[in-house]
């Protein structure tokens, strides 16, 4: 049987003891992998060992298919009404409501956000879109359509069936709620792979799963890593949708896979290089504000992220006067800090590809404004980085670097700097600053990106659709189109008089 983790936290931010199951969760089941091999999990605060996980192989993902595909088969699917699907997932949201602070405490723990932040923004958007989704489950449906009086025809919203989930290591916990809430809603069964940097939030929810009473099979969770269990997802001819959030060139191997193998429905959720442009007329402390929000929420580590802030030249020097001094306020530190913003990076492997690129923007003329260091001598804890004088060509400019770095770049014209904000091949998120909201709509329809925010940022609700334009992604998490994602549409026609006419 696999072990429990268990920690005693006595921190300024939170004090209790939580315990987390470290197996793989198979048909209602936490079970060791079949090579009883593990991965390690590292506290990115201090570089060293948390605990060990189960490491799941192909061999694993096949029993998870087996027992997904009876569930759906036999106890989920269409065997189960909206209104029981409801109920359990209003129950789930009521577990994880109950168990907050230990989800917040283990979200901190293993991906180094602050705690704080999580229990007020990650823990509570989770549950938030866990009791939404609970709401749309005996709501799905489909039509009447009028064709003659002679026929009857309808169409349905079935659940597509066995549906394969890998969730990145930014957003542990929200990005499984994103997943899980809709495909449950509809009646699919799931098989979740969280990332191997970060799995301990998505095994304490699969405890809150068992403990809800979702019948065996329905929510399965496979711990491994991409290149084995995800790769195996992509091909696997059982699996009838997979869902994937992280980065493009992910993507890109899961669609291609997908495709060569049963042509499964793909949704991605990809990077980005998202743009803040605030026009001279800008409400300058707030724009200074929410732009540094933009960026630096959790550690930079957002894939809508606002690191390319493009500032009108009437207003620039003020704004980046103002915007380094609001900086220099973030406070840098133990996530379990309670006046702590920004934590470390997820891992010495971010921690690396970030101090690459702030290497690469000095060695290609771009000057470091402020920051670029190293703090502390444990950890992955990187100052939030400020660039100035860069040019368009720049990697730090063009590519996502998913760190607590930007550009503050100088515009002149207001149909110039929407060229500027289009130039990526990005289109996921942009940010607007502006006080005249004739200025501010004109320039966030024209800017090709699936969410544009006017006069702030990073705000998702559970009910408003999130995704991308362009190497963005394919499809909408959140919202009513999620369910899109989930479910397959079937016509039906009766034929109410027998003769052929």
């Amino acid at each position: 049987m696999p072990e429990t983790f268990v920690k005693q936290f006595d921190t300024p931010a939170f004090k209790g003891e939580v315990s987390c199951p470290l197996g793989l969760y198979i048909n209602g089941k936490f079970v060791d992998g079949s090579n009883n091999t593990t991965i390690d999990v590292i506290n990115p605060s201090n570089g060293k060992l948390i605990t060990k996980i189960s490491e799941g192989t192909p061999k694993d993902l096949d029993l998870a298919v087996e027992a997904a595909q009876k569930a759906f088969d036999t106890t989920w699917g269409l065997h189960t009404t909206g209104v029981q699907r409801s109920r359990l997932l209003n129950k789930l949201g009521d577990l994880m409501d109950k168990h907050a602070d230990n989800l917040a405490a283990l979200e901190a723990l293993d991906n180094g956000k602050t705690f704080s932040w999580a229990r007020k923004t990650d823990i509570d958007h989770s549950i938030r879109c866990i009791r939404y989704y609970a709401g749309w489950a005996d709501k799905i449906h489909g039509q009447t359509i009028e064709t003659s009086e002679a026929k009857l025809t309808y169409t349905r919203h079935e659940p597509i069936g066995v549906v394969a989930q890998i969730i990145p290591w930014n957003f542990p916990l929200q990005m499984m709620a994103w997943k899980i809430g809709p495909a449950l809603a509809t009646g699919c069964t799931v098989i979740l792979k969280p990332s191997e940097f970060t799995p301990l939030t998505a095994l304490y929810m699969a405890k809150l799963v068992d403990e809800a009473g979702f019948p065996p099979g329905t929510f399965n969770l496979v711990n491994g890593y991409g290149a084995s269990v995800g790769q195996a997802m992509a091909d696997h001819h059982g699996i009838e949708k997979i869902a994937f959030t992280g980065s493009t060139l992910v993507g890109r191997k899961i669609m291609e896979s997908a495709a060569k193998s049963n042509l499964k429905k793909v949704t991605l959720e990809l990077g980005g290089k998202s743009p803040s442009i605030v026009f001279d007329d800008a409400d300058l402390q707030q724009a200074v504000q929410w732009a540094a929000f933009g960026i630096y929420y959790n550690h930079g580590q957002c894939c809508c992220a606002g690191s390319r802030i493009f500032v009108h030249e009437k207003i620039y020097d003020e704004f980046l006067t103002r915007f380094t001094d609001y900086v220099k306020t973030l406070k840098v530190g133990d996530p379990f800090d309670p006046d702590a913003f920004q934590g470390p990076q997820v891992s010495q492997q971010q921690y690396d590809r970030i101090m690459g690129y702030i290497e690469s923007g000095k060695k290609e003329g771009a000057t470091v404004h402020y920051g670029g260091e190293r703090i502390g001598e444990e950890g992955y804890y990187i100052r939030p980085t400020i660039f100035t004088e860069t040019k368009p060509h720049m990697k730090i400019v063009q590519e996502e670097i998913f760190g607590p770095v930007c550009v503050v770049v100088k515009f002149k014209d207001d149909d110039d700097i929407v060229a500027q904000a289009n130039d990526t091949i990005y289109g996921l998120a942009a940010s607007v600053y502006s006080q005249n909201v004739t200025r501010a709509l004109s320039t966030a329809h024209k800017i090709r990106a699936g969410t544009v925010w006017v006069n702030t940022a990073n705000m998702l609700y559970p009910q408003v659709p999130f995704g991308g334009y362009k190497q963005s992604g394919i499809g909408r998490e959140l919202g009513s189109y999620a369910l899109e994602n989930y479910t397959a549409v079937k016509s039906v026609q009766v034929n109410l008089h027998l003769s052929l006419s």
